[in-house]
């Protein structure tokens, strides 16, 4: 075959296909039902139980809707465990629609602030060109949730519930890009003149991008009256409270002791070395996203211990992958595409990454692990795609999955080895805006 596809080359693909009956009866079955249900491995289905030695939940799921708010949602039923348990209550939910209202706007600030600083670029520069194509992003990373959570606080689901561009943002994200965008022109163009121009037009571009989210999300409630019956009927008041004073009495977690380890196994990625992608964050002036990156056993192990002492454990992975919402498993051998297609995928978790086959897509929580010989096996995970998905919301991940797709979690920087503390004070290597290490963000 030479660079074009000729008619000889056509003819002998489809002879080459026509000619092999397992080809024609695995076209039967995929044309008539879906990819999966012929792939399905029944043995790993038939293998894979749902019980599990530790298991921390006893509440319902939360639901993103059609959203990208993963990490918000995780850190937040992360936070709602200790809170639960203070309060006294069987469920309780912190407003998701609280601190998306002010991740969208801290976002804008901060996009516009990395317009200001890169104005000197031409436009279709590959950084400024990231910049535009990101603009009013659902995702974000751990740090970034607690930047939120430390400048803003959090509020009780109630003083602040979801609403339909909560629940469904596309619309509004829609809006927000182009309004973001039109400001991106208008402070490139400021900025050749002075810094104090371009940040009055600024503060122009954010008080419409704050008027747009008041009317599609609600206006931040800045005070409420704070009383509730707990499980055992009985009744309590706090009196009023802002949110920072209700994050401050009811999130248990010390959150800036917590630390992003990740798995990075590409060779331009040194092992027990920090990270951080540029421009990757919300809120101006808050601590960098850094990740520390360790091997796939140091993590499981923070995560077992975590676990074990009672504590849930906030993660990234590329969910999609060897997924099934109907049996709510995970396993890298959950289907048989080899046998599918006749063919392999050997590419390994290094080459996926470089080769951009796998990237972090979502953030969920760990509630449970199943232990034999001290080692794990399987993984119970809370998402929050609603209780019709996985068992009731939740799912078991095996443990070969956490290996090949689990790329970071969210740890105590005091149970780290001693070690790997000391390495967390050097100066972090600064990856590319693009990198699939800020994947998670967008």
């Amino acid at each position: 075959m030479d660079k074009t596809l000729g008619n000889e080359d056509l003819e002998l693909l489809r002879k080459e296909f026509s000619s092999n009956p397992a080809y024609r009866l695995t076209q039967n079955a995929v044309t008539k039902v879906g990819l999966d249900d012929v792939a399905v491995n029944r043995e790993v289905v038939n293998a894979t139980s749902h019980a599990l030695s530790i298991a921390l939940d006893d509440w319902k799921v939360t639901n993103q809707e059609r959203s990208g708010r993963c990490w918000l949602f995780a850190g937040l039923n992360l936070l709602r465990v200790g809170a639960m348990r203070k309060m006294g209550l069987k469920e309780f939910e912190f407003s998701q629609n609280f601190v998306m209202f002010w991740d969208k706007l801290e976002r804008a600030n901060y996009f516009l602030e990395a317009i200001i600083e890169t104005a000197d670029r031409d436009v279709d520069d590959r950084t400024v060109a990231f910049l535009l194509d990101s603009a009013a992003n659902d995702g974000g990373q751990w740090n970034m949730f607690v930047a939120l959570v430390d400048k803003h606080g959090l509020v009780p689901k109630s003083f602040m519930p979801e609403t339909h561009s909560s629940s469904n943002t596309g619309r509004m994200n829609s809006v927000l890009r182009n309004l973001l965008r039109q400001g991106a022109k208008t402070l490139r163009h400021a900025s050749a003149r002075s810094a104090e121009e371009a940040r009055a037009e600024k503060a122009e571009i954010l008080a419409v991008v704050h008027r747009v989210l008041c009317i599609h999300l609600g206006t931040p409630p800045s005070q409420f009256d704070w009383q509730w019956i707990d499980s055992d009927r009985t009744f309590h008041r706090d009196g009023t409270l802002t949110p920072r004073e209700f994050a401050r009495r009811y999130v248990e977690l010390p959150l800036d002791e917590y630390v992003c380890l990740v798995h990075d196994p590409r060779p331009q990625s040194p092992m027990e070395r920090t990270f951080t992608v540029e421009y990757l964050g919300n809120v101006v002036g808050a601590p960098p996203v850094t990740y520390l990156n360790v091997g796939v056993p140091v993590m499981k192990d923070l995560a077992v211990r975590a676990l074990e002492s009672g504590e849930p454990v906030w993660f990234g992975c590329d969910v999609g992958k060897m997924m099934s919402n109907d049996f709510g498993i995970w396993d890298t051998a959950l289907f048989e595409y080899p046998a599918v297609y006749d063919t392999t995928f050997h590419l390994d978790k290094a080459d996926r990454l470089l080769y951009h086959d796998t990237e972090m897509t979502h953030a969920m929580l760990f509630t449970g692990v199943d232990l034999a010989d001290g080692r794990p096996r399987r993984w119970r995970v809370e998402n929050s795609w609603g209780s019709d998905k996985g068992k009731d919301g939740f799912f078991t991940m095996n443990d070969s999955w956490f290996d090949e797709y689990v790329f970071e979690i969210a740890a105590r920087r005091s149970q780290l080895p001693d070690e790997l503390r000391r390495v967390l004070d050097q100066e972090p290597i600064v990856l590319p805006a693009w990198d699939p290490m800020g994947a998670l963000a967008r």
